[in-house]
């Protein structure tokens, strides 16, 4: 099918939505709000494309950074987030589109201009779960969403059909409207249009549509440069901008296209993608029906297993119920023969008691005087007496009060009972790369499977496999075999202390659920850097340019703004080429010792030079400032003219390696310098670009003037060479036009704590 015919197709899919041939109720589920969970109400796109209500991100804001936000604004009422908050009214949202303000966004709640308030204006997405930072302009960055508003309207309409729009301009009783102006933003019955919009005026010019409650404006504007259209499209943010925004601001180095062509391509790709799903319906429905199939299935067996499980803890039930019967049934035995013997006891030592029982009857019995019938029976109650003598003697109760054989030790069979496994094996984690760091101390994090039942803890082991100058296939001893495990993690991470520096290490982790342990996650191996980590800031104190270089409050990330001033700069110049390098140095130095650091630059960025200082050529250099616009000025750049090219090396404070553009740069060798790569010494300049990691190690050795450059997550060195290190020398960073680089958590913490 070609894209003629896709599109009209798409076209078709849409007059059959607009004429209702779709139900409302199919398509609704898309025009909901994954906060509020009702239709979109002026939504707004945020920069992951993930569209929500400006009343809902309101709310978010508030919900997330109450105290960033001034006490006297609206949003400080009292009650909860959604009764503070009332939805915005279209006549208010269109006076802001009119206003001074950005056309097709909403401004930020809750801040004036001027406020000394600090604003953290970062929201988790619903829909993506990530964090998303507003920026400096906070909500005023965003734009008003008004595709999605206008279907949104539309089918609030398709749902009331039978509620009509009433003309704005009609005095009681109110005509029904026949048509909207979008100029005056108001709906018109025929009689009132005509009246408002003569023949003949600047009102007859007016674009009209039929009845609709939804007015926007018919140009939209930039967030960032209020008085500017869009008329591009930025391929990187994904997102309208307009020329200033490519010119020199935050979209310089970003890949753009016009606003009609991108309006065509992805016209083009939806259409496509919903001619394939049409054209997919019958396997759509198969599909729906395996799932309602397994719907069905999930809940016969859940209710099959709810019957079993309940019959294993019913024949548990019975069994201790037994057992509990014939138990009691014991004791009550044992009870009663007890009571028995212990009464009869009772019975016979009341009788040794004067006037009753056995004595009473002895005396009795001596009254007798015929002697012949006194030993008849004096014989036989001799022997009874004789025996209570000796009973009384040898007392000893006729039995105990202690039931001691009847006392129950369960604590085997209690801790069987909690240990009873209804899961099975645990699955196994998985090692982290992206999270996970590792220095002279590493920091390993994992995750399970989203739908992972809950584990009691994890157990992470490592062993190192080889040191410096070896290779996993050279492991070295009992070292290399012998797993080293932590104690029990409760948590998805834990830090691993007093590495060996340039070693390789493997590590893996393994959960544990109800004492039934999950298999190991495969192995993943960390190269610790050459020496241990250096920790400093990023120092705002010497010579860095604020006009060009932005510091955030933690002083671990600076970017480079190709903005205004850099534009002015170069527009005084006339002839040659103006060239021109923000510096900014770490705030700790070092003088002695062997000492590392990382960080990461971003993609983006025009150029960046990194690498170290020396504070006392610093201050020479200072004194004695050299031309900036002579190519000279970059040491690196590859210009040769002999002896005095090598004198000005020697000067220069700065040992650097060039980045930029996606690619690293590694300089000719000199007589001053030695290269560990090949490619370095050879004449092609080519072969000496390189492509940029993701994050870049420097290590410096103080103590034998060398400074080395590493692919931080291979650890494998790029470039090397020999450094003067007369004084304190100090990390050094230089950043031309849109530049980014970030200091590693690792770096920035004087103690390393997690």
């Amino acid at each position: 099918m070609s894209d003629s015919e896709d599109i009209t197709e798409f076209a078709s899919i849409v007059e059959r939505i607009e004429r209702g041939e779709v139900p409302i109720k199919n398509i609704e589920r898309e025009l909901l709000c994954p906060i509020c969970k009702e239709l979109f109400t002026h939504p707004l796109i945020l920069p992951c494309q993930h569209s929500i209500c400006h009343k809902c991100v309101k709310e978010l804001l508030m919900q997330n950074h109450e105290d960033s936000f001034d006490a006297g604004s609206e949003c400080s009422l009292p009650g909860s987030p959604r009764s503070r908050v009332s939805s915005p009214s279209t006549e208010r949202l269109d006076r802001i589109v009119r206003s001074g303000g950005s056309q097709g966004s909403i401004s930020s709640p809750g801040w004036r201009r001027g406020s000394v308030t600090p604003r953290v204006t970062t929201i988790p997405c619903p829909g993506c779960q990530h964090d998303i930072d507003l920026g400096e302009r906070g909500i005023s960055m965003l734009f008003r969403n008004f595709t999605l508003e206008s279907i949104v309207e539309r089918y609030r309409q398709a749902a009331r059909a039978a509620v009509a729009i009433m003309c704005s301009i009609c005095k009681p009783p109110q005509q029904e409207a026949t048509k909207s102006c979008m100029d005056c933003k108001a709906s018109y019955c025929n009689e009132c249009f005509k009246l408002h919009h003569p023949w003949g005026t600047p009102k007859a010019q007016h674009e009209y549509v039929g009845p609709t409650t939804n007015f926007r404006p018919k140009v939209l504007m930039c967030p960032e440069h209020e008085m500017e259209k869009v008329n591009m499209y930025c391929e990187v943010c994904r997102r309208p901008v307009c020329h200033l925004c490519k010119l020199g601001g935050s979209h310089a180095n970003h890949k753009v296209t016009s606003m009609s062509n991108a309006y065509k391509i992805l016209k083009e790709k939806l259409a496509k993608s919903i001619h394939y799903l049409i054209s997919k319906e019958d396997q759509v429905r198969t599909q729906i029906t395996e799932i309602e199939q397994l719907i069905n299935q999930t809940e016969e067996n859940g209710q099959l297993a709810e019957r079993r499980a309940n019959e294993h803890f019913e024949r548990l039930f019975e069994t201790l119920q037994e057992r509990k019967s014939e138990m009691l049934r014991s004791i009550e035995q044992s009870r009663g023969r007890r009571l028995e013997q212990l009464k009869a006891q009772v019975e016979e030592y009341q009788g040794m008691l004067e006037n009753s029982g056995l004595v009473g009857y002895a005396q009795e019995v001596l009254k007798e005087t015929d002697q012949s019938c006194f030993v008849q029976t004096a014989k036989q109650l001799h022997v009874r007496i004789q025996k209570a003598t000796e009973s009384l003697r040898t007392f000893h109760p006729a039995a105990g009060p202690c039931f001691d054989e009847f006392v129950l030790d369960t604590s085997r069979e209690e801790t069987l009972l909690k240990e009873l496994c209804f899961g099975g094996v645990p699955d196994p984690p998985l090692i982290d790369l992206s999270q996970s760091r590792v220095y002279n101390e590493a920091s390993i994090c994992w995750r399970l499977s989203d739908d992972h039942l809950p584990t009691d803890h994890y157990v992470l082991e490592y062993r190192r496999l080889g040191g410096p100058g070896q290779s996993p296939s050279q492991e070295d001893g009992e070292d290399s075999r012998v797993w080293r495990a932590t104690d029990r993690v409760y948590g998805p991470s834990t830090v691993v202390f007093d590495l060996d520096a340039d070693s390789l290490y493997t590590f893996r982790v393994r959960s544990c659920r109800n004492s039934m342990f999950s298999p190991y996650s495969p192995e993943v191996t960390f190269h610790t850097p050459p020496a241990p980590a250096f920790s400093f800031l990023f120092s705002d104190k010497c010579g860095c340019s604020t006009e060009r270089l932005i510091l955030n409050d933690r002083r671990d990330t600076v970017e480079s703004i190709a903005g205004m001033a850099f534009l002015l700069a170069a527009e005084r110049v006339q002839t040659g080429s103006y060239i021109t390098l923000d510096y900014i140095i770490g705030d700790t130095g070092i003088s002695q010792g062997r000492h590392y650091w990382a960080f990461k630059v971003e993609p983006y960025s025009y150029m960046v030079k990194v690498g170290v200082v020396s504070d006392s050529k610093l201050v020479e250099w200072f004194h004695n400032p050299r031309d900036t616009s002579s190519p000279r000025f970059d040491h690196d750049s590859g210009h040769d003219s002999g002896s005095e090219d090598a004198c000005y090396d020697v000067s220069q404070p700065f040992t650097l390696l060039t980045l930029g553009m996606g690619k690293l740069f590694i300089p000719k060798a000199t007589s001053s310098s030695s290269v560990s790569t090949a490619n370095a010494s050879s004449g092609d300049p080519g072969k000496r670009v390189l492509p940029m990691p993701l994050r870049l190690g420097v290590c410096l050795d103080y103590d034998t003037c060398r400074v080395y450059f590493y692919d931080a997550d291979s650890m494998r060195c790029l470039y090397e060479r020999q450094v003067d290190c007369s004084g304190i020398m100090y990390p050094a960073f230089g950043l031309m036009g849109s530049s980014k680089i970030q200091l590693e958590e690792l770096i920035t913490t004087k103690k390393l704590t997690f």
